[in-house]
């Protein structure tokens, strides 16, 4: 029974909620990127949300790093260890990581690597870990979404002050943060969106 439960879960992810969100997020990040800016998509998979945000902003410059390679890209992605970015500082106008940072040990360590790398802007969507049963709520779209592709799952979400005292640490200021996503349709935006998810745009100092 779980099984034929796990393979019906990873069905509507795939036919439904995945293109559903690559389709969200681009429409959310294009706006805040820089105009015909060098973007570097961390932990950017085959590069589904880069190809995306291209299709709305043609006038960028997108590549990605990643620590696990999948069959051909849709950009020119750079392998990486998960800790150093293999760039020079300052050598992207902006650097974006798409629901990436919760899947690392130390995620602190790559907000620095961006701010090292980006000469304008960061771009972030993540979680934020607030309000009843967050944890366990974030854990199971997350396992759904990446398991089968062998992606690490420490499930190291942070909250918002958390957030607020990693990213002064690393001279990142927020411009803006969003939290009304609005990635899943209703009923299931009920209880997988609410607070849970946001995008923001941090300044580099």
């Amino acid at each position: 029974m779980l099984g034929i439960m796990t393979n019906l879960a990873d069905f509507i992810h795939q036919s439904y909620v995945a293109p559903r969100r690559v389709r969200i997020l681009a429409a959310h990040v294009a706006p805040l990127l820089p105009e015909k800016a060098r973007v570097l998509d961390v932990g950017c998979g085959a590069g589904e949300v880069s190809q995306a945000i291209l299709g709305l902003r043609p006038d960028l410059h997108l590549e990605g790093a990643e620590v696990l390679l999948r069959g051909k890209p849709l950009i020119k992605v750079s392998a990486y260890d998960g800790r150093r970015l293999p760039f020079a500082n300052k050598s992207f106008d902006a650097v974006l990581f798409v629901d990436v940072l919760h899947h690392t040990d130390d995620p602190a360590q790559l907000l620095r690597e961006a701010g090292r790398v980006a000469a304008k802007c960061v771009v972030i969507k993540d979680h934020t870990a607030e309000g009843l049963f967050a944890f366990a709520t974030l854990r199971f779209p997350d396992w759904v979404g990446n398991a089968r592709h062998g992606v690490a799952l420490p499930y190291n979400y942070w909250r918002r002050s958390q957030w607020t005292q990693e990213l002064q640490q690393a001279h990142l200021f927020p411009v803006v943060w969003n939290t009304r996503l609005g990635l899943y349709p209703w009923p299931a935006s009920a209880l997988f969106d609410r607070t849970l998810h946001f995008v923001t745009q941090l300044t580099v100092e």
